[in-house]
């Protein structure tokens, strides 16, 4: 590795270095990359010789994360900076509005207007386009009009920001909590753009809390040894998730099932749904894992944002334990002001179904995702109905285990039915899937697929095995890494980024929610 290293640097002339620099679309930085590690190291000793000078060290961040998304979305990084601008002013004029609640309204309405509007623009308009020419096609052909039935779609050219959805639903929740009185705003432009731009949780969260990270702004960072065993932990289990289990099983057979659905039997197909079910939580919480990990290393500690989602006995604990920053921004702004569950059984249904299919939109402008949404909303609607009835726990405490068991694995079976949707690049896809595994199953081929994929099965074994141990399994593992001693943690890291190099794929795999 140190060769490699060796002729890397001495290939890299100046020309090139720049080149790397600069943005290139199809090569945005990530976490796993090398690029980071080696920005990062560099970052972070002048970060550290900057602790005393905090105004100082908050722009220096500020640059360091523009530069990160320049690097992910190119010029778009002054999207940003008009986001934060934004909300920061708005932000203020809401504190300052004592009397007056039609103006307080307005100013949160322009946020809303503001945030949601560059959503719908960057994100929505070619779906809204789409629908609009299918619609003038079916009333062609009511009313038998060439002239409408003749009109053809076009995608727009409309780049998407990454982590576009993160950023505006962390602003908006800003100004929301300054409405509601909940917070008060910051003392700085900078602290705010601080706070909206911090790279490890930027281009795909977790959705920081105006109320738990601001706060974090003005305490002197200080990292503490338990912490730097935490934060090591959590990287190297971001990274093992995502570039050696979560990227392989990706690359060589979850992608390849749901691009050609009906050249595989049934039985492959179901554990292309498995295989994806897995990927997608290794890909995500190991995102969220280096961030919370990386932002600890910063002194700033973010709430967790995946607790063994698959271990839940009920879809609403699922949604407990799933993206948890989302979960609950949409429970607290959308749920919640829609009236939640004090208006009626029949309007706590409504706003469960409302709630998770604009959930799914948010996840893309498809119609795949509405249906994604609505699959969990219906489960969710069930789930309330079910514990109204019974008077069975939301979260499944207090079942029998094997009760627990069964609806575990029933609950598991409902998230990789909902998965189809979301991954399929069409409806179309999604059936063929389900046609596949419903109409020709053949189990038989089970053998042939272990011995054709035996470093897939035994991957994706290793993936459930891990997420279905026990929580005090994690606690000793990252007990074990904080008593070592420093050499020992650095040999480590050095390890897994060794492991990781082995097993990475020759093309980039960006993060999954990249695009949302």
């Amino acid at each position: 590795m140190l060769n490699s290293i060796q002729s890397y640097l001495e290939e890299l002339s100046i020309e090139k270095f720049i080149d790397v620099l600069q943005y290139h679309a199809e090569a945005p930085m990530m976490f796993s990359t090398s690029l980071f590690l080696f920005l990062f190291i560099g970052f972070y000793v002048v970060y550290n010789a900057l602790q005393n000078q905090r105004r100082i060290r908050i722009v220096y961040v500020i640059l360091f994360s523009l530069y990160f998304y320049y690097k992910s979305s190119g010029m778009w990084f002054l999207l940003l900076i008009f986001t934060a601008t934004s909300d920061y002013c708005i932000g203020r004029m809401l504190y300052a509005t004592t009397g007056g609640r039609l103006k307080r309204k307005l100013l949160l309405g322009l946020s809303v207007c503001i945030n949601l509007g560059m959503l719908a623009y960057f994100k929505y308009t070619n779906f809204v386009y789409e629908l609009a020419i299918g619609l003038w096609h079916t009333i062609g052909g009511v009313l038998h009009e060439p002239l409408l039935q003749g009109l053809a779609y076009k995608p727009l050219d409309i780049f998407l920001p990454v982590g576009i959805s993160f950023f505006t639903f962390q602003s908006l929740s800003y100004t929301i909590d300054i409405y509601r009185k909940q917070i008060k705003p910051v003392r700085r432009w900078t602290d705010y753009l601080f706070f909206v731009s911090f790279f490890p949780g930027l281009v795909a969260g977790p959705i920081v809390r105006a109320k738990d990270f601001i706060p974090q702004i003005y305490r002197r960072p200080v990292l503490k040894y338990n912490e730097l065993g935490e934060a090591l932990y959590l990287i190297i289990c971001g990274l093992f998730k995502k570039c050696v289990i979560s990227d392989y099983i990706s690359v060589n057979f979850v992608d390849r099932v749901f691009d050609a659905p009906t050249l595989y039997t049934g039985f492959e197909n179901l554990v292309g749904v498995y295989g994806y079910a897995l990927q997608i939580y290794c890909d995500f919480s190991g995102y969220s894992d280096m961030a919370i990990g990386i932002a600890l290393l910063l002194g700033f500690r973010f709430n967790i944002n995946f607790d063994s989602p698959y271990q839940s006995a009920t879809v609403t604990e699922f949604w407990r334990r799933w993206h948890i920053s989302l979960s609950t921004w949409l429970r607290d702004y959308l749920y919640i002001p829609l009236g939640g569950n004090r208006k009626g059984r029949g309007r706590t249904y409504a706003n469960l179904l409302v709630t998770m299919a604009l959930g799914g939109l948010w996840h893309g402008a498809a119609l795949r995702f509405l249906l994604w949404g609505g699959i969990h909303g219906v489960a969710l609607a069930v789930d309330k109905f079910l514990i109204s009835v019974c008077g069975f726990r939301a979260t499944g405490e207090g079942m029998a285990w094997w009760k627990r068991a069964v609806c575990t694995v029933f609950t598991f079976h409902v998230v990789c039915l909902a998965w189809i949707f979301f991954r399929a690049d069409s409806l179309d896809r999604a059936w063929e899937v389900l046609g596949q595994i419903f109409g020709h199953f053949s189990p038989g081929v089970a053998g042939q697929f272990v011995r054709g994929y035996g470093m897939i099965a035994g991957l994706m074994a290793t993936g459930y095995v891990m997420h279905f141990l026990p929580r005090r399994f994690d606690r000793r593992i990252q007990r074990g890494i904080t008593v070592l001693p420093l050499w020992a943690k650095a040999a480590l890291l050095c390890a897994a980024i060794f492991i990781v190099i082995q097993m990475k794929s020759a093309d980039i795999v960006p993060f999954i929610y990249f695009r949302f």
